[in-house]
């Protein structure tokens, strides 16, 4: 989870027993976006959040040939909490790490 992400959907997925670390967690609060995404990739996750500026980093990592592990996006305004708990957990028991190399995924799905 980026850092900004509300607290309510991590909460909301460990409810459903859904493997959910934040950045605070992993004790890299104030990380800036680029590493956030690295770290990411280092620990095989896929990376969720509401920050826009998330594109610009995926899109710089694709025309420099450089992999990056996924990014899971969702505006602030087109969904809601209950939205993104319902939908990351289906990706979490749907999906693989592999299927979102390289791609970023919009929610709600």
């Amino acid at each position: 989870m980026d850092e900004q992400v509300p607290r309510q959907i991590t909460l909301g997925l460990r409810l459903r027993n859904v493997d959910v670390l934040t950045v605070q967690e992993d004790h890299r609060a104030g990380l800036d976006d680029p590493s956030v995404l690295v770290r990411a990739g280092e620990l095989q996750r896929v990376l969720f959040t509401r920050d826009d500026d998330f594109f610009a980093i995926a899109n710089a990592y694709l025309e420099s040939g450089q992999a990056f592990s996924g990014i899971v996006y969702s505006h602030q305004q087109l969904a809601s909490i209950g939205d993104c708990i319902r939908d990351l957990e289906f990706i979490a028991n749907a999906c693989d790490i592999a299927d979102f190399v390289n791609h970023v995924e919009f929610l709600p799905l």
